[in-house]
């Protein structure tokens, strides 16, 4: 059984900055990417970062020189660094762990930005 664990999160001024991180525990294969998304009030679901097995990683444009993500791959950990917070990227922020034949998500959790 795989489960996707998040932590970190919060509330944070403008300008302000917040660690999410995201541990798959449980035996797997074939891991393929880990993947941050978020979810902002009354919107769908969007993908905001994303690494690869080989380090390989895609930004959405609204985070590009703002957020950086990390894999630590001892520990089964992806870290999403984002600095610059602004108000609208305030939402739920889910994890996705995606592997060959499937893909797990985090509980989510919830980032505010206060303008």
């Amino acid at each position: 059984q795989i489960h996707v664990v998040e932590s970190g999160g919060g509330s944070v001024q403008s300008g302000g900055s917040l660690r999410l991180s995201c541990t798959v525990d449980g035996t797997y294969r074939n891991f393929h990417s880990m993947a941050y998304y978020r979810q902002p009030p009354g919107k769908q679901r969007e993908l905001v970062a994303l690494i690869s097995g080989d380090g390989r990683t895609n930004y959405a444009d609204s985070v590009k020189g703002r957020f950086t993500i990390s894999r630590d791959g001892a520990k089964n950990a992806v870290h999403l660094q984002m600095n610059g917070l602004r108000s609208r990227d305030t939402a739920v922020y889910y994890c996705k762990a995606e592997f060959a034949r499937d893909y797990y998500w985090g509980q989510g959790t919830q980032v505010t930005v206060s303008s």
